[in-house]
């Protein structure tokens, strides 16, 4: 023992406390005697008792057990964690027995043995050990979910594509069916596994994610299913599954899509059968998870069984989602960008930013091959490298090689009003000099004032 420990012993016998004090203080930390249980309140309301040893009786001639049954109960209503070892005579063996239906540990007679003493409070803080260490890896827990719930999860905007997926998102969350999520990389996938998650009954169940495309094909099974002692080299202990780890939450399978064909077939029965056996183990255990499943690949992709078996594609998709890109959703990139300003701002030192109109249109006009997630990066480079209050264009550093290269294709264009014509040049040389206004102005033979009235004449 680490002699920290404190034990309290409450009898109304004089010699039962000096020899109890006597006897254990040279075994443990600290040794309090209490000869009234009145006063057990008080004691308990300090909080650093380890072990109770209560007396069954208090008083002359008392010999029920009732007096011991009713301060037991008063004690785990004050700490529904307390260790209670129940002191009794070996006539009264049966009702410390059934002390311990109401929530007693054990139970010492009198006359004592030294040594039996000894090893029942020691066994007695080993549990109350156990007891707090439970108490504290479930504290922990719900610290995490709470901030897993509230890691930048918000989901930003207000165009009716969004505002599809949400209504979908409300109407499949409280059940417990099967999600599937489709979208571009950077679209927002995760933020909705986790509202699904949120709006849930399992809510305050732990969500736990798995990116399906970066586990080795050799330890696929181990990391989902868990793995005995033994069961193969390098497994030097136990370990759990991912999916017995979120038994009774929400396991998130992202990049499902990149799962080889033959493991597909493993996670199939799994989740066909609502039950898993470790590496290493004859024992199956049953789990009860909430499957949520992403991937980036395209819907016809998906459905090309050289690619991906139908069968678990059918398990997995109970409910599809399709996430819009951001080029979909036009109205939500200004919003987005301006919660990224402001976070990243007070990031950054705390100095408020905002874009100049031509960083707006810089950001309104991009088609943002990387989305949402490509947004974030360029909102915060900008908060990084802007000097002045305003960010401009330049201080996004957007990539518009793609687009260039697709522009040269276009050897002849389709409108031919003189107004949509001078709209897109003046675009396209805005994005290939990065909306630096003196250089898109100098390629395209005018001042900056006359450029700066164009724009503001086609609202760019």
């Amino acid at each position: 023992m680490s002699n920290t420990e404190h034990i309290l012993i409450v009898d109304d016998d004089d010699d039962i406390l000096t020899a109890g004090r006597l006897l254990l203080r040279r075994q443990f930390g600290r040794v309090t005697t209490c000869p009234n249980p009145e006063q057990l309140p008080d004691l308990l309301d300090k909080g650093d008792i380890d072990v109770i040893l209560l007396d069954m009786n208090f008083g002359p001639g008392e010999s029920s057990g009732e007096q011991g049954l009713y301060w037991l109960k008063r004690i785990l209503e004050i700490d529904p964690e307390a260790v209670v070892v129940m002191i009794t005579a070996h006539g009264n063996v049966n009702t410390a027995v059934n002390a311990m239906k109401y929530g007693a540990t054990d139970f010492i007679a009198k006359p004592w043995q030294n040594e039996k003493v000894v090893a029942t409070i020691s066994a007695a803080l080993k549990l109350r050990q156990s007891r707090f260490e439970t108490v504290a890896l479930r504290q922990t827990n719900e610290e995490l979910i709470r901030d897993a719930v509230s890691l930048d999860n918000d989901i930003i905007g207000e165009s009716s594509q969004l505002k599809s997926v949400l209504d979908i998102v409300r109407r499949a969350a409280p059940t417990d069916a099967n999600v599937l999520i489709l979208g571009e990389n950077g679209t927002g996938k995760e933020l909705i596994a986790h509202e699904l998650h949120r709006q849930s009954a399992r809510a305050h169940q732990v969500f736990l994610s798995i990116d399906m495309g970066a586990i080795s094909e050799s330890l696929f099974e181990s990391e989902l299913f868990g793995h005995r002692k033994g069961s193969f080299t390098d497994a030097n202990e136990d370990r759990i599954g991912r999916i017995l780890a979120a038994n009774g939450g929400t396991l998130f399978l992202d990049e499902i899509g990149n799962l080889p064909l033959h493991l597909q077939a493993k996670l199939l029965s799994v989740l066909e059968q609502r039950e898993v056996t470790a590496v290493g183990s004859n024992h199956a255990q049953p789990f009860d998870v909430r499957i949520v499943a992403a991937t980036n690949l395209p819907a016809n992709q998906l459905r090309n069984q050289e690619r991906f078996r139908t069968d678990l594609l059918f398990r997995l998709n109970t409910v599809e989602i399709s996430m819009p890109s951001l080029r979909e959703r036009v109205d939500d990139v200004m919003p987005i960008a301006d919660h990224y300003l402001a976070r990243f701002s007070r990031k950054y030192g705390g100095k408020f930013r905002k874009f100049s109109p031509a960083a707006e249109a810089a950001l309104i006009n991009y088609s943002w091959p990387g989305n949402v997630r490509a947004l974030r990066h360029a909102v915060e480079r900008a908060v990084i490298l802007a000097e002045g209050e305003q960010i401009g264009p330049h201080d996004l550093q957007l990539d518009y090689t793609g687009e260039m290269e697709h522009a040269d294709t276009q050897v002849m264009p389709t409108i031919f009003n003189l107004d949509h014509l001078e709209k897109e040049t003046i675009s396209k040389a805005l994005r290939k000099h990065g909306f630096n206004i003196s250089r898109a102005a100098a390629d395209l033979g005018l001042t900056r004032a006359s450029l700066y009235r164009r724009m503001e004449k086609h609202d760019i």
